[in-house]
């Protein structure tokens, strides 16, 4: 019996080729665009949930500041993990990681390699996390303070197929390190990363053996300088447990009064904030919206065509139902000419996911892998596809085995509700999803344009930058070597990325200042030069001189003189850590991070020993002489270090790539929304024009144009069009508004990107159902009229 349904439904799908080949083409497409978004939302979804004890472990954060200038720091001091842990029944252990950038350098024999990829951890991390280490003891990974754990990967990279384990490394050209254990490779869905591992306790020892001020790992709590997770007891409840670790620290640090502690759950991490404010779960929704979008225009198209078609078929079903087939038979028969549409289309579509997916990783910025022994990947792909099935196979069946035979054969095939009107609506609906979708285009588009070309208040174009390491203490020589080297036509230095200014204080007075307030603003150390350099305009006073007094001299930028509150800020007191001074100057605000924040107070300060990056500004053309003498300098004084530099300009992208990448991406599914939901309307128009091919040649017989008759026939769908527009416009008016929100520096949605995604959508929509009206048209009534 099954055979025999399945051996039917291949025939009729033989006998409508046309239709059959628009329906699997449509529900191709949607499947495999779909399935691939869902396949990069469930690996978004999936970080740092593979832990057994995923759900115990939180991030410890700090929300500092006070009115306007709060800001959340992901990194904490060191000694709040372990006085938690002693205080505290509720936590279990405490693990702290420190980004290494003290030893870079590591020889083994002749292999030399600088490992920026490494980080200072306590010995929890290998055992309160899963990471799989393969080699050594996770509960003791680090037998000392010169001893070190290896990836895989980097264990091969250095020692090849000999056993790791006790081999020397070399460090700096210094001191020796012993590999004492050998990691997994880290997934690439956690959101802790490293290729090596230094014991936390070396960089103790580093920092507090020679301190004169009795500052220790148990007492510092100026530092924040460590991403802290901790390991609660199961089951706990985290209610109050921040106030606790907030009243250790005022305990130890009274002054700390604008500081409290957040615990953020290790699983959300990836996609929210440590204020439970969204981050990057926003463009997962979006996507999830997407592909559910992109699956229901598929959808639709299949329901269309097979309702419009009903009537074609309404006799041959009429006939079964005489001959004895019960409307649970003919129901099944539907359902499984349904499913066999499907599974062609999702063989097709798994055969183009498979193919497509080096291209998806490179466009997303994903590493996904199909592995088909994967069971995530296979959920993921069977709930598509039978949520899809189900959708798109039940009302169509029910509506062809519903048909009363007598009634269809005299041509009367009303089944109760007007599957008509349904088709118009879901024409409307799909069209209005496509013409959301056309906006959204235009609104990203826009205000990613927007980004890029916005002022920054600084000249960023052709400067190349990277930090000096042994070559900041011969700055002067290095820049007048530079500055007589073809290409280059300016250097200077500071102490950070001006791009993306990552350190911030509270560590602040001024003349002014109440009692428990605080605020954060970005430091930067600059050389006297650092604002001609980049032509930063002065708003007011005067800029350093390179003379012994600057080093008590501050410049602000205005955003943090209206912190202040200094009316005439020039020559008033200002105190930057343990540095008291004047201000000379305020520089009109520039941007130094994203532009999804608002500008932060900037304070410049005079320091040669911090300002440790070199900026060198070449010509466009002749930038490769300059990168080769800044290279040869780096050589002649760092050695076999690895000579890495950036570009202001790709640092500055790079802020904006995820951003430029889900830009693209929902662009690319747009368009590929609206050829499926055109496809949909072609097969539609060839359906109309079919069914009314006798009407159309009476019309020419009695006298009608051409032109006459496409405009009968393509009216409806231009009235379902453009009823489509009108309810699009406020539904992506709000949606934009809403994405729109998260920068602070945006454009204002334009009346002009409405009128363009309608009259787009119109377009296509017209071309579309041009085709076949144009066809239909032309025919011979003559012919048309006989085949009738």
């Amino acid at each position: 019996m099954i055979f025999n349904y399945f051996k039917i439904a291949w025939r009729n799908l033989l006998k409508s080729k046309f239709y059959s080949l628009i329906n699997g083409a449509g529900l191709t497409l949607g499947l495999g665009v779909g399935i691939l978004i869902l396949l990069w939302v469930q690996d978004e979804l999936s970080f740092d949930r593979f832990h057994k004890h995923a759900d115990d472990i939180y991030k410890l954060e700090n929300r500092v500041g006070t009115g306007s200038s709060k800001q959340i720091w992901t990194t904490t001091v060191a000694p709040i993990a372990m006085l938690g842990k002693k205080e505290l029944p509720e936590i279990k252990d405490g693990v702290r990681l420190c980004y290494n950038e003290s030893y870079i350098l590591f020889r083994y024999k002749d292999k030399v390699f600088n490992e920026e990829n490494s980080q200072f951890a306590d010995p929890g991390l290998f055992s309160v996390f899963d990471f799989g280490l393969v080699q050594g003891d996770a509960r003791k990974p680090f037998t000392d303070d010169n001893s070190v754990v290896l990836t895989e990967t980097t264990a091969k990279k250095y020692f090849g197929n000999e056993d790791p384990i006790g081999k020397i490394l070399v460090v700096n050209d210094q001191m020796n390190f012993r590999v004492s254990g050998v990691v997994k490779d880290f997934p690439k869905n956690s959101t802790i990363q490293g290729d090596l591992f230094l014991p936390i306790s070396k960089l103790f020892n580093d920092m507090y053996s020679r301190r004169q001020d009795g500052r220790n790992r148990d007492n510092d709590f100026h530092q924040f300088n460590y991403n802290t997770y901790l390991l609660l007891q199961p089951g706990q409840n985290i209610s109050g447990l921040a106030d606790k670790l907030r009243n250790i620290h005022l305990r130890n640090k009274p002054d700390d009064t604008d500081l409290t502690y957040l615990l953020q759950p290790l699983v959300s991490k990836h996609l929210y904030k440590a204020d439970g404010s969204d981050g990057g779960i926003e463009t997962v929704r979006m996507f999830i919206i997407i592909a559910l979008l992109i699956l229901g225009i598929a959808c639709i198209n299949y329901v269309n065509l097979s309702t419009a078609r009903s009537m074609l078929r309404s006799k041959e079903v009429s006939m079964r139902k005489i001959v004895g087939a019960a409307r649970k038979q003919l129901f099944t028969q539907f359902i499984i000419e349904t499913a066999l549409v499907f599974g062609m289309a999702s063989a097709v579509a798994v055969i183009l996911i498979y193919s497509f997916l080096p291209l998806y990783n490179q466009l997303s910025g994903k590493q996904l892998v199909f592995d088909f022994a994967n069971f995530q990947i296979w959920k993921v792909i069977g709930l598509t596809l039978l949520g899809t099935l189900a959708v798109s196979s039940i009302y169509p069946a029910l509506l062809l085995s519903s048909f009363d035979p007598l009634k269809a054969f005299k041509g009367k095939t009303a089944t109760g509700i007007s599957d008509a009107a349904l088709r118009k609506v879901l024409v409307v609906t799909q069209f209005a999803v496509s013409v959301i979708l056309i906006i959204g285009t235009f609104v990203i588009s826009t205000q990613l344009k927007y980004i890029r070309s916005k002022a920054l208040g600084y000249d960023k174009t052709h400067v190349l930058s990277f930090g000096m390491r042994n070559m900041n203490s011969h700055f002067e020589a290095v820049k007048a070597d530079l500055l007589n080297q073809p290409g280059v036509i300016g250097v200077t230095r500071a102490s950070s990325n001006i791009v993306r200014i990552g350190g911030q204080t509270g560590s602040n007075e001024w003349d002014g200042k109440e009692v428990g307030e605080t605020m954060m603003s970005r430091p930067m150390a600059i050389e006297k030069d650092f604002l001609s350099f980049f032509k930063m305009q002065l708003v007011e006073g005067k800029g350093f001189t390179g003379s012994v007094s600057d080093s008590s001299h501050f410049i602000l930028n205005e955003t943090a003189v209206k912190a202040t509150r200094l009316k005439d800020p020039i020559g008033k007191r200002f105190k930057l850590w343990d540095k008291e001074g004047t201000i000379i100057g305020v520089v009109k605000d520039f941007h130094t991070t994203s532009m999804r924040q608002k500008i932060d107070p900037s304070v410049f300060y005079y320091d040669a020993g911090d300002a440790n990056r070199i900026y060198i500004k070449t010509t466009g053309n002749d930038a490769e002489k300059a990168i080769a003498a800044a290279e040869r300098s780096w050589k002649r004084y760092n050695g076999d270090f690895a000579f890495t530099y950036g570009f202001l300009d790709d640092a500055f992208n790079d802020m904006y790539k995820s951003e430029q990448q889900s830009g693209f991406l929902f662009n690319l599914f747009a368009g590929i929304a609206i050829v499926i939901s055109c496809l949909g309307l072609f097969g539609l128009a060839a359906y109309t024009a079919q069914v009314r091919t006798r009407e159309i040649g009476v019309r020419k017989v009695l006298g009608s144009s051409v032109t006459g008759i496409v405009r009968l026939l393509a009216s409806d769908f231009i009235r379902l069009i453009v009823i489509a527009i009108v309810i699009a416009v406020p539904i992506a008016w709000y949606s934009m508004n809403i994405w729109l929100q998260d920068f602070a520096y945006k454009i204002h949605i334009s009346w002009w990107m409405f009128v363009a995604a309608g009259g787009l959508a119109l377009a296509v929509a017209m071309l579309t159902i041009s085709f076949q009206s144009i066809k239909a048209a032309l025919m011979n009534p003559v012919k048309s009229l006989r085949s009738e």
